[in-house]
């Protein structure tokens, strides 16, 4: 699937806009579903460059092995918006219950 990269960010966009509150997804797991796994990186660019994170959430967006990772506003404001949807949060900036809080974006119509 070649798409250009205006498109591949409308794509991300829309994606992490179907993750609902209290829930999250990687990084890994929107690249998969845009056709292209090793694209992960690309994926945490875009979302960088988010003009509009209240209408695409990428606070809900997390590292693969649970971590909650980075965010344009600091790893403090991430925490403090995952927390307020009920995410729980280690010490050690591990989500608690991951896999019972990881939205599957393959199990959607999209």
């Amino acid at each position: 699937m070649n798409m250009s990269m205006d498109e591949m960010s409308i794509m991300v966009y829309r994606l992490v806009s179907m993750v609902p509150e209290g829930r999250v997804c990687t990084y890994s797991d929107l690249a998969r579903a845009l056709g292209k796994p090793k694209a992960y990186r690309l994926v945490g660019k875009i979302l960088n460059r988010n003009p509009n994170p209240v209408v695409v959430p990428c606070h809900r967006v997390v590292r693969s092995d649970g971590r909650v990772g980075g965010y344009m506003h600091g790893y403090e404001a991430k925490r403090r918006l995952l927390e307020g949807e009920g995410i729980r949060i280690d010490g050690k900036g591990m989500i608690v219950d991951f896999d019972s809080v990881r939205f599957r974006l393959d199990k959607i119509n999209r």
